[in-house]
C-alpha cells in the first residue's frame, strides 16, 4: 500500500470511525480524533496517528474506559481534581482546561490535578488552549516507565513531558514543549513501526546497553535529556503529576502501546495564570520585548513557530501517512 494522503479533516473523521467500532463513545472518539490530528499536523507523528492501532486496541480491551465521562471537583477557590475514571486523556484535559480559564478568572492562578488519566499526547497542545485563553500556562504528565534514574539501568520515570505557553497581544502564543527524554518514547514507537535503526543515544536494552534496535529500546530505558540535570527535572515532573495527583508513577503504569493490563492510571498537573493579575496588564509589551530582542539576532526562531507553520501546510496540502501505517489503518474495522 502507498504512502496515505488525508485532509485533516478526512484523518480526524477516519481516527473517530475506527475509535467507534471499538467501543468508544462518539465524543470521547471525536475528542481523541481531534487531538492526533492536531499532532499529525504539527509534525508530532509520535503522538499522532502512529497511536490509532494501540488506541484501538485498548479501547476493544477494556484497558481504557472508551464510554468514560470525566468528572471534575473544585475543592478550594484555586484548586481543581478531575477524575479521568480510567478514559482517555484528552476528554479529561479538555475539562480541565474550561475549569481552569473560569477559576483563574476569579482567582487569578488555578491549578488542576488530572488523576486516572492515560496518554495525553503533545503537551504544548494543551497549554496553548489555555494561552489562546489569555492564559499563561503550565503542563505535566507523568507516563509508563521509560527513563531510569541517573546512574541506574531500570527504567522507574516516564518520559515526563513538560510544557509552557503564554499568549501575545497578536499572533499565535508562545508555546515551549519538551519531553524530558532525549526524545519522545513515540518516535522510538515509529522506528520500530518502520522498521527503522534509531541513534544510540537514545535509549538502553533491558540489559542497560546502549542500543540502536527500536524494540529493544521500548523493552529498556529512554536516557533523560541534559544527562543527570535532566533526570532531576524528570524527578520534579514525577512528582507534580503523579505524587501530587495521587496517580501511578511510571514503574507502576501498565504500557500505553498495547491492551494488556490494567488501565495506565497515569497523571497530569497544570497551572494557569492570569498574566494581568500580576503584571498591572505590563505582561504583553514585556512579553513582545523580550521575544523582539530574540528574534534581532540572525538565525533565531521562537520556540513553537515550525509547528505552527506545519500546521498551516497540513491545512492546505493535507497530512501523509506511511504505506506501513496507512496498510495497519486499513486493516481496522470502523464504523
Amino acid at each position: 500500500m502507498a504512502d496515505l494522503r488525508l485532509s485533516p479533516d478526512d484523518l480526524r473523521s477516519l481516527i473517530k470511525r475506527i475509535l467507534v467500532a471499538h467501543d468508544t463513545s462518539e465524543a470521547n472518539a471525536a475528542a481523541v480524533a481531534n487531538a492526533l490530528t492536531l499532532a499529525e499536523a504539527d509534525g508530532q507523528k509520535g503522538h499522532g496517528a502512529s497511536r490509532i492501532p494501540s488506541y484501538a486496541a485498548q479501547a476493544k480491551s477494556g484497558k481504557v474506559n472508551g464510554h468514560a465521562e470525566p468528572v471534575a471537583e473544585q475543592f478550594a477557590p484555586a484548586a481543581i481534581r478531575v477524575d479521568a475514571r480510567s478514559g482517555f486523556a484528552y476528554p479529561a484535559l479538555n475539562l480541565a482546561i474550561e475549569q481552569l480559564v473560569e477559576c483563574a478568572a476569579r482567582t487569578g492562578i488555578a491549578a488542576a490535578a488530572i488523576a486516572n488519566s492515560h496518554h495525553s499526547g503533545v503537551a504544548g497542545h494543551h497549554v496553548e488552549a489555555l494561552a489562546r485563553r489569555g492564559l499563561v500556562a503550565l503542563g505535566f504528565g507523568n507516563g509508563p516507565v521509560a527513563i531510569a534514574p541517573w546512574g541506574g539501568s531500570k527504567g522507574v520515570f516516564g518520559t515526563n513531558p513538560l510544557a509552557f505557553a503564554a499568549p501575545r497581544r497578536s499572533g499565535d502564543p508562545l508555546v515551549i514543549d519538551m519531553s524530558l527524554s532525549k526524545v519522545a518514547r513515540g518516535k522510538i514507537n515509529v522506528a520500530a513501526q518502520k522498521g527503522e535503526a534509531i541513534p544510540p543515544d537514545w535509549a538502553l536494552d533491558k540489559y542497560g546497553n546502549p542500543t540502536t534496535d527500536p524494540h529493544a529500546a521500548l523493552e529498556g530505558a529512554m536516557l533523560p535529556m541534559g544527562d543527570a540535570k535532566g533526570a532531576q527535572l524528570v524527578l520534579m515532573v514525577e512528582i507534580l503529576a503523579a505524587a501530587l495527583t495521587a496517580s501511578q508513577f511510571g514503574f507502576e503504569a501498565s504500557s500505553f502501546f498495547d491492551g494488556e493490563g490494567a488501565p495506565p492510571h497515569v497523571g497530569q498537573f497544570m497551572i494557569a495564570i492570569d498574566p494581568a493579575s500580576f503584571s498591572a496588564t505590563g505582561f504583553g509589551q514585556r512579553l513582545d520585548d523580550l521575544l523582539a530582542a530574540i528574534k534581532s539576532q540572525p538565525g533565531t526562531r521562537l520556540p513553537g513557530e515550525r509547528r505552527f507553520e506545519l500546521r498551516q501546510t497540513a491545512e492546505r496540502d493535507g497530512i501523509v501517512i506511511d504505506a506501513a501505517l496507512a496498510a495497519q489503518l486499513n486493516e481496522l474495522p470502523a464504523s
